[in-house]
């Protein structure tokens, strides 16, 4: 991803997923109070990985999201407490449709054109394969790049598609598990690459894990 947009954390991907879903699907609860957020993080069901964010991971999510103006913090008239609404939309130059795609990679993972368009249904409900089919790439096409199509597994029809909102590691792990699971091993400058990057990203999680670790201190 460029240097143009800070990469998300996945907490804060999950977050701006759930902002993005439940506008859509419950718009009567949204904008939405963290407890709603924190109940959206760590459903059981529509969510690939499964979470078990504390309260104090969702707040501190949603502290760098404001950090990077992408959540707004509204104060309704006659609610008891502050809700939270996302501006993905805004900062991205995208529409609806583009971002109840965003929200399904944030929250699903890497996903066919078919899984999007089935399970898009009740954020957007997209006419064909073809609609979303160019909705991807109108996000593929964007500078910087929001959606990357990912190397085809060995075995594999279909071609499966991963956001960018957390950087391009996805790229690597994708072109290095094909290369493995192919039997062909990666060229030598590509291999190191994709190594480093992956490295890289392995340390960036277990520094996210300390530091969550250091900032749920603070409330024990």
């Amino acid at each position: 991803m460029s240097d143009l947009l800070e990469p998300l954390d996945p907490f804060e991907a999950r977050v701006i997923g759930v902002l993005v879903e439940k506008e859509a699907i419950t718009p009567d609860v949204y904008p939405m109070t963290v407890n709603g957020i924190l109940a959206g993080c760590n459903q059981l069901t529509s969510r690939e990985p499964v979470m078990q964010l504390s309260a104090a991971a969702v707040e501190g999510a949603l502290a760098t999201l404001a950090a990077k103006k992408l959540i707004l913090t509204v104060n309704q008239a006659g609610a008891r407490v502050p809700k939270i609404e996302h501006r993905l939309r805004i900062v991205h130059a995208i529409e609806r449709p583009h971002a109840a795609l965003l929200a399904l990679l944030m929250l699903r993972g890497a996903q066919t054109v078919g899984e999007l368009r089935q399970r898009a249904e009740r954020l957007h409900a997209f006419a064909s394969l073809d609609e979303v089919e160019r909705a991807l790439q109108f996000l593929i096409d964007k500078y910087p790049p929001l959606v990357a199509r990912l190397a085809r597994a060995p075995g594999t029809k279909e071609t499966r598609y991963a956001h960018l909102l957390c950087g391009d590691a996805v790229l690597a792990q994708s072109e290095t598990a094909s290369a493995f699971a192919s039997g062909v091993a990666p060229e030598s400058g590509s291999s190191t690459s994709l190594i480093e990057r992956v490295s890289a990203l392995e340390a960036e999680v277990k520094a996210l894990r300390e530091d969550l670790a250091a900032f749920r201190q603070q409330f024990d």
